[in-house]
């Protein structure tokens, strides 16, 4: 039997916004604006949870809420290692799903890139995970990039 709760996979998602790269790397720093989308689809971030500072020993802070059990609730406590406004945001966080994986520190990073005519590359750099766990984040990020897109394009 495979252990799949060692975490060893790293995920990486490349995708282009249809926006310019300091609105992108605004939505990813601006309390009001990280409430607006993060998170899968059915999960919300309470805005009074978003607490953001965004500077190298700086942190991120939130808690995404299932919006059909809010009693279901997914706290992020993120420190930043490394910030460069407009291009790259690194922070690392300690991680841990009972039964999923067992506990790590993670490490997130976003690269912002300019593509022109407006648009942004983010390439998401995030792990260790799980197998399990690395396309279950996989599909997470997936889905609050629709919910980021809306807001970008709103």
């Amino acid at each position: 039997m495979t252990d799949t709760t060692t975490a060893t996979e790293e995920l990486v998602i490349s995708r282009v916004f249809d926006a310019p790269r300091d609105v992108v790397y605004r939505a990813f720093t601006d309390p009001d604006q990280l409430a607006q989308w993060f998170g899968p689809v059915g999960y919300s971030v309470p805005r009074e949870t978003v607490d953001v500072d965004t500077r190298a020993g700086g942190y991120q802070r939130f808690t995404m809420v299932n919006d059909a059990d809010p009693t279901e609730t997914s706290p992020v406590d993120a420190s930043f290692t490394e910030v460069i406004e407009n291009e790259l945001l690194v922070s690392h966080e300690h991680f841990e799903l009972p039964g999923l994986q067992e506990p790590t520190e993670m490490y997130t990073r976003l690269e912002f890139h300019d593509e022109g005519e407006g648009k942004t590359r983010l390439v998401l750099r995030q792990g260790p995970y799980s197998a399990d766990m690395e396309g279950m984040a996989r599909e997470g990020w997936t889905s609050s990039f629709t919910k980021l897109d809306a807001v970008l394009t709103g």
